[in-house]
């Protein structure tokens, strides 16, 4: 059995690519590239707005810009008066020079450079603060105003995580922010959490709402958590995706390639962005007793949050030019002309799942009929896996074998559907001197019957 994992449907991609945009952006551009859709990142930034609203939480949404360095989302959030949350000197420049203020940004990542939280704490950047030698850093500044913090605890629930401070180092960061005699401004608490459990995020917010209320016994101000991102996107169907963890197998793969589920981002998710987080709200903590809303604003404390992927739902999408093809026995391998480097999940020794678009630059054309066991038969699939330009063996964009509706050929597209959350540039090189994959923003590609774009800048 073919296994295929279409994306939901989505009829403003699909008057796109039937309107010949995405081909003649492929000829002007000589190359692949990836498209944004920042009216998407709009729609997304107002829903979780509302979940706040709606369950009567004072908060705050910062925009995780490792997500996509795309600059016209940056002013998005400038415009809207959303956050930002930035790891890096490079990245905070990047804010701040497309208009979001410095108190509007969150910075995170791990013992931060001293230039960073320089500039950080100069302008009024909220910090999270990683560990106690970082805090001794920012102690000593010597900035005429003081730097914004927040303590960011070690997960209890994943002990292993890199990331925070333990019950000890935790206690001694709080009697020296109350002992700085005015030299820090504690804000509060929050943390670094992986994976997508609702639950689990509701538990240690809970944590950190008792950690706030203990704070300010020590007169520290502590009037807000930051609960990181971790809002799952929905890309497939429920039934696609448990029919494929059931059945994929080696025989799926170029090379005979091995996956185990445990080696996929979960691409179908019954609660997604928004709705997670308001799942997250209504969960109970303690597992009886008030919601985390209301415990939130019992204890007058706000809630942060630094979604990434989910506010890029179905916000973008990344097309490649067909090469050539290549015949093997029972399947095809499809070069592009681009990498596997933008398509970051490779990194991840993963697969980007969602089956990618053929879009055939002469549509109705017949089948050229290649004599092997690989093409077509009275309407049977083309299989083939997509290989990228290099002379790299591994360089795959997809090792599962598609199932293409007719066999691919040169000048053809592929476009691989929402990939503007972490696929198109996160792991980019600009290996044997191709370019790196530009950004094309369409706005409103809805609104007429020929979409403009123009070049993210």
């Amino acid at each position: 059995m073919v296994l295929t994992l279409p994306a939901h449907p989505d009829h403003v991609t699909d008057r796109l690519h039937t309107s010949g945009l995405l081909a003649e952006l492929a000829h002007g551009l000589g190359g692949p590239f990836h498209y944004l859709l920042p009216d998407r990142f709009d729609s997304n930034l107002a829903a979780f707005r509302t979940a706040l609203d709606d369950a009567g939480v004072e908060g705050r949404v910062y925009y995780a810009k490792k997500a996509n360095k795309a600059r016209v989302l940056i002013d998005r959030c400038a415009t809207a008066g959303a956050g930002v949350d930035v790891a890096s000197l490079g990245e905070l420049r990047e804010a701040l020079g497309h208009g979001v203020r410095g108190e509007d940004l969150v910075v995170t990542g791990p013992a931060k450079a001293e230039s960073l939280l320089r500039v950080a704490a100069q302008q009024g950047a909220l910090i999270a603060v990683d560990a106690l030698d970082e805090l001794d850093r920012v102690l000593t500044l010597g900035l005429p105003r003081p730097p914004r913090v927040l303590l960011r605890v070690h997960p209890a629930a994943q002990p292993n995580s890199r990331f925070g401070l333990g019950e000890e180092d935790l206690d001694e960061a709080m009697r020296s922010c109350a002992e700085a005699d005015g030299r820090v401004r504690t804000e509060g608490f929050g943390f670094h959490l992986s994976g997508y459990d609702v639950q689990q995020r509701a538990d240690l917010a809970g944590e950190l709402v008792e950690l706030c209320l203990k704070a300010r016994v020590l007169g520290l101000q502590t009037d807000r958590i930051s609960i990181g991102g971790g809002f799952a996107v929905d890309y497939v169907p429920a039934d696609a995706w448990t029919r494929f963890l059931d059945r994929q197998h080696p025989g799926d793969y170029h090379a005979g390639k091995e996956f185990t589920a445990g080696d996929f981002y979960p691409y179908h998710s019954p609660v997604a962005g928004a709705e997670a987080l308001r799942g997250v709200l209504a969960a109970r903590p303690a597992r009886s007793g008030p919601t985390l809303a209301e415990r939130l604003r019992e204890a007058a404390v706000m809630l942060l949050l630094e979604p990434g992927r989910a506010l890029l739902d179905r916000a973008g999408a990344s097309v490649f030019t067909v090469q050539g093809v290549k015949d093997r026995e029972g399947y095809g391998i499809v070069t592009v002309d681009g990498t596997s480097l933008s398509l970051s999940e490779q990194w991840f020794n993963s697969e980007y799942l969602p089956d990618p678009r053929l879009l055939p630059a002469h549509p109705g054309r017949p089948h050229p009929g290649r004599p092997h066991d690989g093409r077509p038969h009275d309407g049977a699939p083309y299989r083939a896996s997509i290989a990228g330009a290099s002379c790299l063996d591994s360089d795959l964009l997809t090792w599962r074998k598609i199932a293409f509706p007719s066999r691919p050929q040169a000048g053809d597209l592929l476009v691989y559907p929402n990939t503007a959350g972490y696929q198109m540039d996160s792991n980019e090189s600009p290996f044997h001197e191709l370019p790196l994959p530009p950004k094309v923003v369409i706005d409103h590609p809805g609104a007429a019957a020929r979409p403009r774009w123009r070049l993210d800048h």
